[in-house]
């Protein structure tokens, strides 16, 4: 089971952010850390990497798709 601190990640939410009840409880928790700085966003994936994806893991179609 995870424990997290409500009470604390309300505080810091509602009055250090500022933020309304319903945008506290519309971000997910990924948002609201890196909004309270406890988290980074990674850099976004460049598209050599995307085509290295691509070339590994090809989409399959299905024998009623297109056609």
């Amino acid at each position: 089971m995870i424990w997290l601190d409500w009470r604390g990640l309300m505080q810091a939410g509602l009055h250090g952010l500022r933020l309304t009840p319903a945008q506290f409880w519309g971000l997910t928790p990924l948002e609201l850390q890196v909004m309270l700085g406890l988290a980074q966003i990674s850099t976004p994936m460049a598209r050599s990497r995307l085509a290295e994806l691509e070339a590994r893991f090809p989409d399959a179609l299905k024998e009623n798709e297109n056609g």
